[in-house]
């Protein structure tokens, strides 16, 4: 081994050894993530421009609840009126706080009197498997924004 190859894996071995000593200084450094569980019920209109309101309720597996509203608008080429209940999936939260925001969507549906709708929605890296069943009449495609914040009675 040359005096070069040893010289760089001793301060290798020097940076690796000073870093393991260094405290964790994240917020979420003890926690686990919880899985969070989300049904809902939305009523809205589209005419180039999208809107949806409703309420929901929030379980998560560490025992954390709460009652939720929930707001969809957007744009788009959509047109229709729409009722979609159903549940959602929400995956890497460390508690039911981490899921209030706002929320980015993409999708696309299509139906008259009864249908489906499937969605992923993202903030930052938490995300919302959402899946549902409506009646209205619906035809479009939008890019929306989903907020969940707690609602307060």
């Amino acid at each position: 081994m040359s005096k070069r190859t040893f010289g760089l894996t001793a301060a290798v071995l020097l940076c690796a050894g000073a870093l393991t000593g260094l405290p964790v200084t994240s917020a979420q450094a003890g926690e686990a993530p919880v899985k969070c569980h989300l049904t809902y019920s939305l009523s809205g209109w589209s005419a180039i421009y999208q809107h949806a309101e409703g309420r929901g309720d929030i379980r998560c597996d560490n025992g954390q609840s709460a009652a939720v509203s929930i707001n969809m608008h957007g744009g788009g080429l959509t047109a229709g009126k729409f009722h979609v209940s159903g549940h959602g999936d929400i995956s890497n939260v460390y508690g039911i706080k981490d899921v209030y925001g706002s929320y980015a969507q993409a999708g696309a549906s299509a139906g008259v009197v009864r249908s489906g709708t499937a969605q992923v929605l993202t903030k930052g890296t938490t995300s919302i498997a959402l899946s549902g069943t409506g009646e209205g009449v619906n035809l479009g495609l939008a890019v929306d924004k989903f907020d969940i914040e707690p609602l307060h009675r």
